[in-house]
């Protein structure tokens, strides 16, 4: 299971993971979703695409992906067996941090028609011990039993993009990487974005 990007975030010291993700929520609007027992950043795209992030108080982590075109988009089935079974491996105090909670723009829930009870829709399951990252078991089952690509289904690469593991994360990189996509107009709203940036980039340290 070879991904450019996994090999890349798992190289990553955690505090320097940290950091990006709470640049990028920041970066991206995200407004803030209590949880308790972690700090939760996030991502999106405004177009049904995001990364969450819970950063759980004893050093663990778990990482939610979703994109809403890919095979691995459960919630317009509504297959809540199938959702939950992607968290299969994923230690229960982790899972916690996504079951029977409020939705939220990044996440959706669905429901369990039997119990009521309920869990964030999310097309990659990932989960760090606080050394090593993890693809959840469910989730890798499930891709080896359908043949499905992991990776490219559960929006991994692409929602994981905006925090560049492996890859400068200056300032200057950033802007750079956000005018990739045509996001300035002229180069006196690109210096703009650059010092707002730059702020938000000290303020994380």
């Amino acid at each position: 299971m070879r991904n450019a990007t996994w090999d890349a975030l798992a190289a990553t010291p955690l505090p320097e993971v940290r950091r990006r993700a709470a640049i990028v929520d920041e970066l991206a609007g995200v407004e803030p979703v209590a949880v308790t027992g972690a700090r939760r950043p996030a991502w999106n795209d405004r177009g049904g695409q995001s990364a969450v992030w819970y950063f759980a108080e004893d050093g663990r982590v778990l990482l939610l992906t979703f994109d809403h075109e890919s095979e691995l988009n459960l919630y317009a089935e509504g297959d809540f067996a199938l959702q939950e079974s992607l968290y299969e491996g994923v230690p229960a105090s982790l899972v916690a941090l996504v079951r029977d909670r409020p939705e939220n723009y990044e996440s959706l829930n669905l429901a369990d028609s039997a119990t009521g009870r309920t869990i964030h829709c999310a097309g990659g399951v990932f989960w760090c011990d606080g050394a090593r990252w993890h693809v959840s078991d469910g989730l890798a089952e499930y891709c080896r039993r359908e043949d499905v690509d992991l990776f490219g289904e559960s929006g991994f690469d692409y929602c994981l993009d905006a925090y560049r593991f492996g890859r400068d994360f200056t300032p200057e990189a950033i802007v750079a990487f956000r005018g990739e996509d045509g996001r300035y107009e002229d180069e006196e709203e690109k210096e703009a974005d650059l010092s707002a940036v730059r702020e938000v980039v000290a303020r994380h340290g």
